[in-house]
């Protein structure tokens, strides 16, 4: 039986890799090795930041807009809070493209198991459904890549009708957040004010009407922006605002553009 591994005389033949043979030979190779396992990942592209804190009313959660693959804005544009059903939002940080799937299947199966058995998945339920894709995803994340770390808002209209938050860790672990949930990479700045805010402010986020909660995230968003590049912010000049849902006793609703152009414009003219 001959053995493929080594060439009597000559180099090793176990890498399977071609360029690497022609160097060993001394035969020049116009393509450098360097470039070409640079080439062979794509950049992958990643969405942040996203937050969610309670309020007189109940829930909010919300993200900013930006998208981006290493230092080049892929997209200003991007949705990082979905509707789930209505009673459940995600808020996605991390790879879009493995974010996105797993919101996808979770609408399929929460709707499935609706029509199927009559009545809603429960809450328990949902949240153990998220981990479980999360945790499923191990390899990737362990892999750099398609890494996912959301934020999750839900309730029972029947047996727990007040919402809850939930965040989660890399591999799936989940855990009931009390004052709020912070994910991506402006994150830490967002969570330094949130924790003076319920700390030492004398006004916690809990005691904010809902217009003060959606002023408070906008600030929290710009705030994050600035000391984050990957984080969009307020764009000033284009007028993209940041995506922000309520969910209340009364269900799920979301803050309109307008709503937002409002209330940023009042808090730009109170600087002055």
């Amino acid at each position: 039986m001959t053995s493929h591994g080594t060439r009597p005389g000559g180099p090793e033949m176990g890498t399977g890799d071609f360029t690497e043979l022609l160097r060993r030979n001394g035969t020049t190779v116009h393509v450098p090795m360097e470039g070409l396992r640079a080439s062979a990942l794509p950049t992958q592209t990643e969405a942040t930041t996203v937050l969610s804190f309670p309020y007189k009313g109940g829930v909010l959660i919300a993200g900013d807009r930006r998208a981006t693959a290493g230092n080049i804005i892929m997209y200003d544009r991007a949705d990082k809070v979905i509707e789930l059903d209505k009673d459940t939002i995600i808020a996605i940080a991390g790879s879009p493209a493995v974010a996105f799937e797993m919101a996808r299947t979770l609408q399929t199966s929460f709707q499935y198991y609706r029509r199927s058995q009559l009545q809603t998945l429960s809450l328990a339920a949902k949240v153990r459904a998220l981990g479980k894709l999360i945790k499923d995803n191990l390899p990737m994340t362990l892999q750099g890549v398609g890494a996912v770390v959301p934020i999750l808002a839900a309730r029972d209209p029947q047996h727990q009708p007040e919402p809850s938050l939930y965040f989660y860790d890399a591999l799936g672990a989940q855990f009931l957040a009390v004052d709020f949930a912070v994910s991506g990479s402006g994150s830490p700045a967002a969570r330094s004010i949130l924790q003076w805010i319920n700390r030492w402010s004398g006004q916690p986020t809990s005691t904010r009407d809902e217009k003060q909660a959606v002023q408070l995230a906008l600030q929290l968003l710009d705030v994050a922006a600035e000391s984050d590049s990957a984080t969009g912010g307020v764009d000033r000049r284009s007028q993209v605002f940041p995506q922000v849902k309520l969910l209340s006793r009364e269900g799920l609703r979301s803050v309109s553009v307008e709503d937002l152009r409002e209330a940023f414009t009042a808090l730009e003219a109170a600087q002055k």
